[in-house]
């Protein structure tokens, strides 16, 4: 089973976390979160990330952070070994969809929906008279049999 753990400046860990267990009650027992402080040192912070991944256990850890280049991202890449723990950059609620019910999968194949997800999930919104996606007008924004589970 494959872990997922977003680290992110926070509150945003935390939110996109609350946000996947809202849609996905099931599935979200597989996913930590942790929120970097912006006063928290850089040694504070890679503790407490080293520790993030250590408690997901021996299995295979897909860590997901907000920003390129930032602490958290830093901090994970840092303590991710490339093979068993791997880093995924730019974090968002498509992202977390799309892999968090499939934590059967291996961590190479999660790590390919995470960017595939987020990708897709980046669009110009288009103007309201055209038809909504996977939408229709009877429907509840939170219904457990989501098309993309399948």
């Amino acid at each position: 089973m494959t872990s997922l753990l977003v680290i992110a400046h926070a509150p945003l860990a935390s939110s996109l976390a609350a946000v996947a267990r809202h849609v996905y009650p099931d599935c979200g027992r597989q996913l930590a979160a942790l929120d970097v402080d912006a006063a928290a040192n850089c040694d504070d912070i890679h503790a407490a990330v080293a520790a993030a991944i250590a408690a997901q256990g021996d299995g295979e850890v897909l860590v997901m952070v907000d920003v390129f280049g930032a602490t958290p991202c830093n901090s994970a890449r840092d303590a991710a070994d490339g093979v068993r723990v791997r880093v995924v950059a730019g974090v968002n609620v498509p992202m977390l969809w799309r892999t968090l019910c499939y934590g059967h999968l291996p961590l190479a194949e999660l790590l390919e929906r995470a960017l595939d997800g987020g990708a897709r999930g980046v669009m110009q919104v288009p103007p309201a008279e055209l038809p909504r996606q996977n939408q229709s007008k009877l429907q509840r924004h939170d219904q457990v049999d989501h098309p993309h589970q399948q």
